[in-house]
């Protein structure tokens, strides 16, 4: 029998989670908000699963406010499994939060599927939604997982989490 959480969703550990990771589709209601602006609403999303991590969302450009966000200078990063990540800025009036949201442009082929979609840091933002669930963020700032009450841990990012 599964159990499910709070949330009516499945309750997963991230300890089940693959390595290396599994892309799927949710039919679920994606939601970032910063300074009371709605930066993303968006009715499905692309989750990336992968061990010790809590999942990251990954939006369509289409459902994301396109002009809130602003090239972030100085960040590249490279995945070993999806590639190269390039960062925007989320500015809604006189406020920035820095480097919240990542993009990758050309994605390695197993995850294609991430061109043309967005990720959003949950500490950089003010307000994350899976459905009408608000999310809690991942500790640190490397990952980008957002944890919602039917995902468990203890997970990866943390102080002392680094060589798990």
């Amino acid at each position: 029998m599964v159990e499910i959480a709070e949330n009516g969703k499945p309750v997963e550990s991230v300890w089940d989670f693959p390595r290396p990771p599994r892309l799927e589709r949710v039919d679920w209601r994606i939601r970032v908000v910063v300074a009371g602006a709605t930066v993303v609403d968006s009715p499905h999303a692309l989750r990336v699963l992968e061990t010790s991590q809590a999942p990251a969302y990954y939006v369509p450009f289409e459902h994301v406010a396109d002009e809130l966000l602003q090239p972030s200078t100085g960040r590249r990063t490279s995945c070993e499994w999806k590639g190269v990540a390039d960062y925007a800025d989320i500015v809604v009036g006189d406020r920035r939060a820095e480097r919240a949201a990542w993009t990758y442009a050309e994605p390695s082929p197993p995850f294609a599927a991430l061109a043309m979609h967005w990720a959003f840091y949950a500490q950089a933002v003010d307000e994350c939604w899976v459905d009408d669930e608000r999310v809690a963020p991942n500790e640190g700032d490397f990952y980008g997982g957002w944890i919602t009450s039917n995902v468990t841990g203890p997970f990866k990012g943390g102080p002392g989490t680094l060589l798990w």
